[in-house]
């Protein structure tokens, strides 16, 4: 039996996720209104370029979960890696939002050279650091409580992002909106690399399964197609980071330009900043009882709020939308409902994707934290490349006009972006999870038995 983890263990590790989505929330809620509003780029440029990227991902990744599992080192295999994709993100991280002075096709090669490789860099960190989750520990309780203390971190460094960094932009920038994105990532670039530190140098793995041979391209394929959760996990995963993502980035065009009719880009308005606000301290909260709360009500019950907590949501929040936009205690308490569901499927799919990796050892005889785990980035990667290219598209096919005052059909088409189609996703987690996820409490106990009964074996 190993020795618990202690409470400074897991604080440290999740130190780590307040940087990485830091970064990440910098990219994710900014990037494309960045390229659209503040250097004038083409919507569906910025889309396509963030399709592209992604479709890269889609052979990048794995061979990255591959590598992780393939490496020994005295450090163990994660934590090298995570320390390599951390300096290395930083640095692309400033220069995707480097104040450069140029401009037209130049400029257009520049954003587009960087983006790929800031993808493919954070791949680097990302994975690794998920990875280490179910090497952490074999208790399930911990492992939830694990799993949720970096959803924690995360969702405060989307709620310190989103809340304050216009404001942020603006005070750096003196007038210079450019500007003040250059230095608002040089900022957020240095507290990557010391909140990676933090977890590099203070955790370590603990969970070590012996390899007898190094994982192949087909060995990756067999762990990909033969554990028949893998799909399961990933159809969810995908689903929802699609819906989080597009309703998240496409909330500053939404409270901008339909909620507040704001159109400069000075970013004035106090909706969304209240909207992010509340977010994530909703998701905080959320994240923080969900493991105590899965084991009062069960997990089923508990995703079904995870999934449905959003759909009613974003009804409420349209529906409300055209009585009272400009309320601030409406979008509060809508935000709060939405996020209260997104905290909960946030920890649910990383404790999963665990128990996956569980299964797939029970099942194939071979543990591949990293492989499975890179599935996860990639899809989180894909929903956002989509949810930029869903957006770009929409925004010319609806007849977007940057910084100006858009039509009712613009309006409407703003509304179908930010709340069916995320709902719609949402709704379709549960309906995966009903229909394809087997590993009920008892069947899990099961495979746990099996695993140790094959370790046992084979020492």
């Amino acid at each position: 039996m190993n020795k618990k983890l202690s409470f400074v263990s897991k604080l440290c590790f999740g130190i780590g996720a307040f940087g990485k989505d830091a970064v990440y929330a910098i990219v994710g809620t900014y990037l494309m209104m960045y390229l659209t509003d503040y250097r004038s780029v083409a919507p569906a440029f910025v889309g396509t370029l963030f399709m592209v990227a992604r479709i890269w991902d889609a052979f990048n990744d794995p061979f990255m979960g591959m590598v992780v599992d393939n490496t020994k080192t005295k450090w163990g295999k994660f934590r090298p890696w995570i320390l390599i994709g951390t300096i290395l993100n930083a640095i692309i991280l400033v220069l995707l939002f480097l104040d450069n002075g140029i401009e037209g096709k130049g400029y257009l090669v520049w954003c587009s050279v960087f983006y790929l490789l800031w993808g493919m860099t954070y791949t680097i960190m990302d994975i690794p650091y998920w990875s280490m989750v179910p090497a952490l520990t074999e208790d399930e309780m911990e492992r939830s409580q694990i799993s949720a203390i970096p959803r924690i971190f995360a969702s405060l460094a989307w709620l310190v992002i989103n809340s304050f960094g216009l404001v942020m932009v603006a005070k750096f920038g003196n007038g210079d909106d450019v500007r003040g994105f250059s230095i608002l990532a040089i900022i957020i670039a240095i507290v990557f690399i010391l909140a990676s530190l933090v977890t590099c140098l203070t955790c370590k793995e603990r969970i070590v399964v012996p390899k007898a041979e190094k994982t192949t391209i087909k060995g990756m394929m067999n762990v990909l197609f033969k554990n028949d959760q893998v799909k399961i996990i990933l159809g969810i995963a995908l689903f929802f980071n699609i819906a989080y993502q597009l309703s998240n980035s496409f909330a500053l065009y939404y409270f901008k330009y339909v909620a507040e009719r704001t159109y400069d880009t000075a970013g004035n308005g106090v909706l969304y900043p209240v909207y992010a606000g509340v977010a994530g301290f909703a998701q905080m909260g959320s994240m923080a009882v969900l493991p105590f709360l899965s084991q009062k009500i069960g997990k089923k019950i508990s995703f079904f709020f995870a999934s449905f907590c959003p759909v009613f949501g974003f009804a409420l929040l349209w529906i409300l939308g055209y009585i009272i936009p400009k309320n601030i205690i409406a979008v509060g308490i809508c935000s709060a409902i939405v996020n209260i569901g997104i905290g909960f499927m946030l920890v649910f799919i990383t404790v999963i994707l665990s128990e996956v990796v569980d299964y797939g050892e029970y099942k194939l005889g071979t543990r591949n934290e990293s492989i499975l785990f890179s599935m996860q980035t990639f899809v989180v990667k894909f929903a956002g490349a989509f949810s930029g290219f869903l957006s770009g598209i929409g925004l010319t096919l609806i007849g977007y006009v940057a910084n100006q005052q858009q039509t009712a059909g613009a309006e409407n088409g703003m509304r179908v972006i930010m709340f069916l189609i995320p709902a719609i996703l949402s709704a379709l987690c549960f309906l995966i999870y009903i229909k394809g996820y087997k590993l009920t409490p008892d069947y899990y106990k099961e495979v746990k038995a099996g695993i140790e009964m094959n370790r046992q074996k084979n020492i």
